[in-house]
């Protein structure tokens, strides 16, 4: 007998359980299907993010940050170390707890709402009907009315650089290094490969950077971008732009690499080796030929704004579809879907979906770039405050970066915010805010922030836009 559900979704990582969650609370008759298993072979919902993404990489970056702020920085404030050491498998263990307790709340969170989980792998077929293939390989059939697809991305792999032992891994094994590699090699300079990169190197490790483009961060502001790369090589990561791979071979416990560069053919040799050129979507075995749903040229499953496919009741969120591969993206997503189906019209606004970088120092932003701006023909002005001008900044003895708010000329509405700089993460919320209501430089310029706080810099970037800014001589830059 097949079941039948109100809303079955396919995937429990961040998009997909919180349209489960959503999808209970509003009274839905709701499934969640989820095939994750962790190291023990157990399941383990939250999918990459929880297990082996934003939250084990946020926790060896935030242990790696204080032991190089330790090493480096205390000093400087009349904290005096001697003799301090990193226990590695400690470091590991405790980002296995926190991965275990998140990955357990969330299984607490869809027992507590009522929504019915299935361990499996999912295929869609026909008429809305799913068969799970379940852990035990038993095989279950059930239907919703309607379907929402969050199965997510896995890493992309290259020829040249097949994975290799615990000698040459993607992301998720460079999340489990149980010591430090003498000499790190990192294919991609994006916001895996730079985060990666970064743990290891304040941990000690020789990090190499292989970027295939020649340009840094090509997603971010320019000024942004340049001001990062500048830290990062004050670090000691060196990043090499028009780097592209072409071979590598494992010679003992070590791989050497080969790339071409403007200079041309070289050669490295590294202890360890961490391929991060990006991710795809995940629809391996999911969808059957008679499923109704599409595909783009890309891989990804073809959906509207609303994030309905062209099979009837059958909607993708997430990774699996277009747009950034962000967590808090598909979790909107995810909200909106099943808002929709309890007959609610909520949108997602993708003009105001942040991005950020957790790097140190952080780098985040929302909405257009100065150079978007200057090729679409806009005018605009634009307002930036250092923050070495911070006071809070200067009390934390972290003054590196800048924050920059770029307005219309005409209507002063913000097109833009971006940040480099200690807890940017936190501080872009602020301009998420303001975007989303539309706000005009002068409506955050008038808006009262607390002192003295980092979240000022924001404040006085606004000013800045008008020439007013209080804490720095500054003069409007208008840009056609």
């Amino acid at each position: 007998m097949t079941d039948q559900f109100d809303v079955v979704i396919i995937g429990a990582g961040p998009a997909g359980y919180h349209a489960a969650i959503r999808a209970a609370q509003l009274g839905l008759n709701t499934a969640c299907i989820d095939k994750w298993v962790n190291k023990q072979g157990k399941p383990a919902y939250g999918g990459t993010c929880l297990n082996v993404g934003c939250i084990p990489s946020k926790t060896l970056l935030d242990a790696s940050h204080k032991f190089a702020e330790a090493n480096h920085g205390f000093a400087d404030i009349g904290i005096n170390i001697k003799g301090i050491e990193m226990d590695v498998p400690k470091m590991m263990a405790r980002k296995d707890e926190v991965v275990a307790n998140l990955t357990k709340g969330v299984a607490g969170l869809l027992k507590a709402n009522g929504v019915a989980v299935f361990d499996g792998a999912a295929k869609l077929n026909a008429g809305r009907n799913i068969e799970i293939t379940l852990h035990d390989g038993s095989v279950k059939s059930i239907t919703g009315e309607h379907v929402v697809i969050a199965t997510g991305s896995v890493p992309v792999s290259i020829p040249p650089c097949q994975l290799a032992e615990d000698i040459i891994v993607d992301s998720s094994g460079a999340l489990d290094f149980q010591t430090v590699p003498e000499r790190l090699g990192v294919v991609g300079a994006g916001v895996i490969g730079l985060e990666l990169g970064s743990v290891w190197q304040r941990l000690g490790s020789e990090v190499v950077v292989l970027e295939a483009l020649e340009e840094f961060l090509p997603m971010a502001d320019k000024q942004v971008a340049k001001e990062a790369a500048k830290q990062f090589k004050k670090q000691g990561l060196d990043i090499r732009l028009g780097a592209r791979l072409t071979g590598s071979e494992l010679k003992g416990q070590k791989v050497e690499v080969s790339y071409s560069d403007a200079e041309g053919d070289k050669t490295e040799i590294f202890d360890r080796l961490i391929v991060a050129i990006g991710r795809r979507p995940y629809t391996e075995n999911l969808l059957a030929a008679d499923c109704g749903v599409d595909l783009d040229e890309r891989g990804f499953i073809y959906v509207n704004d609303l994030c309905v496919t062209n099979a009837p009741g059958v909607y993708a969120i997430g990774d699996v579809v277009r747009g950034p591969m962000l967590a808090h993206k598909g979790m909107e997503e995810g909200v909106m879907v099943v808002e929709r189906i309890a007959g609610k019209k909520p949108l997602v606004n993708y003009d105001c979906v942040p991005a950020v970088i957790y790097t140190h120092p952080e780098i985040a932003w929302v909405g257009k770039t100065e150079q978007e701006l200057k090729a679409a023909g806009d005018v605009f002005n634009i307002g930036l405050f250092p923050m070495v001008a911070s006071g809070r900044a200067m009390a934390a003895n972290d003054t590196v970066g800048f924050i920059k708010l770029i307005a219309d000329a005409e209507t002063d509405r913000i097109l833009g915010i971006h940040m480099v700089g200690a807890h940017v993460s936190e501080l872009i919320s602020e301009a998420v805010i303001a975007m989303e209501f539309a706000s005009s430089a002068e409506d955050l310029a008038l808006t009262m922030f607390a002192h003295p706080t980092l979240s000022e810099a924001l404040h006085e970037a606004a000013l800045a836009v008008s020439g007013h800014a209080i804490h720095i001589a500054t003069r409007k830059r208008k840009k056609k």
